[in-house]
């Protein structure tokens, strides 16, 4: 009886192990599947350099609200650093002035 227990318990975990790495089915083949995440690197600009159409959707969406830091990575996307009374928040824009998600 100690057996089974013990094959039972070696065979549940020996499934867990293998849970841990997505795989992905198609064409009757398996991939495991792993993800990199690449942080996009940012540069500190001026304030100047933030284009009008960021400044406007800013003063739009979030009206009171003031830069404190602008970046700006190679994909001309922008991080912005605001304030808002007591309260800061950092928000992500493209060139047009579109909020991102990042």
């Amino acid at each position: 009886m100690k057996n089974l227990v013990l094959v039972s318990a070696l065979a549940l975990g020996s499934f867990t192990s293998f849970a841990a790495t997505p795989v992905i089915f198609h064409d009757g083949i398996s991939e495991d599947i792993y993800m990199e995440v690449v942080q996009e690197e940012f540069t500190e600009i001026a304030h100047d350099e933030v284009p009008q159409a960021v400044k406007d959707a800013l003063a739009n969406d979030y009206p009171g609200a003031e830069i404190s830091k602008a970046y700006v990575n190679e994909a001309n996307e922008y991080k912005l650093e605001v304030t808002m009374g007591e309260e800061t928040a950092t928000l992500y824009a493209n060139e047009n002035g579109e909020w991102i998600q990042m």
